[in-house]
């Protein structure tokens, strides 16, 4: 009898933890509707938003991570004064207001205020969601966890790009602003209702410890941080930022499929939607083969070499159908390194204030998102450019990929 108590007390409590894990996943995907929303039609629509120019985009579109450098560490010290739920709670209220205001806003400055607050926003969002799944993701189940998070969460991108790109031409970008602006108020409505930390109280990462110095914690975890790091500037970077321009690169302003022309940019909004869409699935997949008994490391070497190979690749003009399959596999490689590396965070946070792990892991990961396009639209502008970019990404990966060797056969 007391063993299946015990049982059915776990599975409860196995419950309460996923419900945490699936809720800041759902509330995440709707703050990030607007904003996801703006890289499709910001730049189509910037005259309408009372914008004098594109660079005047490029710069909206970055703000918002660049803010997020000096910020992260102050939110991970509110945080450890205040509730997770209080948090996330302040973030949607965030988002909510920066959403719906993108509607209203007629200049250049207005913009630039509501894009760092909703980069303010994301860091509560973000370190408040990795911290949760740390924190609730259970016993050699951070990986599952991990993946549950990623993949929900960026539904919320797919929704704000198909919406931007369906919606906008119809209602206008103030009228679509409004709308997931009022999509973002469920998040509230998820985080009152299903949200609990009660369990908060007794967790280990309140305990009063010695603390280390941002230097020395990111040297202890150096080869996660720098994998973090990497891994985040040349996919949500690099690639993201590259992607379009590489397919005109290559084809022109069209690809021909068996006499069918498809704009390049249509196929570069395909293709990234595509992502978004099985990500829900193969993330959580993946997490959950990295719990299983080889653990996260094989699994991690294993698509640090099919990145290495497959992003090189991309240089190659190959005929269109063969083009889309290599960038398919980088796209799914992409998604199983972000699941791997962030679920690996989450092992290593273990012990330890997660709030503040996760706060330095997170600057590391905005470091590297900032850091791509700007490296990337560099090295482009030279003769050869996408050839030395993306070579250079695969060189990365594989160094990492011996880095992660020399670490699994350390620990055997």
């Amino acid at each position: 009898m007391n063993k299946y108590i015990s049982r059915e007390m776990v599975r409860i409590a196995s419950g309460k933890r996923s419900k945490n894990i699936v809720t800041i996943a759902l509330v995440t995907a709707c703050c990030l509707l607007g904003d996801s929303m703006l890289y499709i039609a910001l730049p189509i629509y910037w005259r309408e938003a009372g914008l004098d120019g594109l660079w005047q985009v490029g710069v909206l579109l970055a703000v918002n991570r660049f803010v997020r450098l000096p910020l992260n560490p102050v939110v991970g010290k509110i945080y450890g004064k205040i509730s997770l739920k209080a948090g996330l709670m302040f973030a949607v209220f965030l988002s909510i207001i920066t959403t719906v205001g993108y509607g209203f806003a007629g200049s250049f400055a207005a913009w630039l205020v509501l894009r760092a607050l909703w980069g303010l926003a994301w860091s509560f969002l973000r370190i408040g969601g990795l911290s949760t799944v740390s924190i609730y993701g259970g016993d050699n189940k951070q990986g599952e966890a991990m993946g549950v998070y990623n993949g929900l969460y960026r539904l919320g991108s797919l929704g704000g790009m198909l919406g931007g790109g369906l919606l906008t031409p119809f209602f206008g970008l103030s009228w679509v602003s409004i709308i997931f602006g009022l999509f973002s108020a469920f998040g509230i409505i998820l985080l009152a209702a299903v949200y609990k930390t009660e369990k908060l109280k007794k967790d280990p990462l309140k305990k009063k410890e010695k603390r280390m110095s941002p230097v020395s914690l990111i040297q202890k975890h150096a080869l996660i941080m720098g994998s973090s790091f990497g891994i985040t500037m040349i996919i949500q970077g690099v690639f993201a930022a590259t992607l379009s321009t590489l397919i005109v690169y290559h084809y022109g302003d069209a690809v021909d499929f068996w006499s069918v022309a498809v704009a390049s940019a249509a196929l570069s909004g395909i293709l990234q939607a595509l992502r978004w869409a099985w990500e829900p699935f193969l993330a959580k997949q993946v997490g959950i083969w990295s719990d299983g008994k080889k653990g996260r490391i094989p699994y991690l070497i294993g698509s640090l070499f099919i990145g290495a190979v497959s992003f090189p690749l991309l240089i190659v003009s190959f005929s269109p159908l063969i083009w889309v399959g290599v960038t398919i596999l980088a796209m799914l490689v992409s998604t199983a390194l972000t699941t791997l590396v962030d679920a690996r965070a989450s092992d290593e946070a273990q012990g330890q204030d997660r709030v503040r792990f996760f706060t330095y892991y997170t600057v590391i990961q905005d470091l590297g998102a900032a850091a791509g396009p700007f490296l990337g639209y560099i090295l482009i502008s030279f003769a050869f450019g996408y050839e030395m970019l993306y070579i250079l990404c695969g060189g990365f990966l594989f160094i990492m990929m011996f880095l992660w060797m020399r670490k699994k056969s350390s620990v055997h």
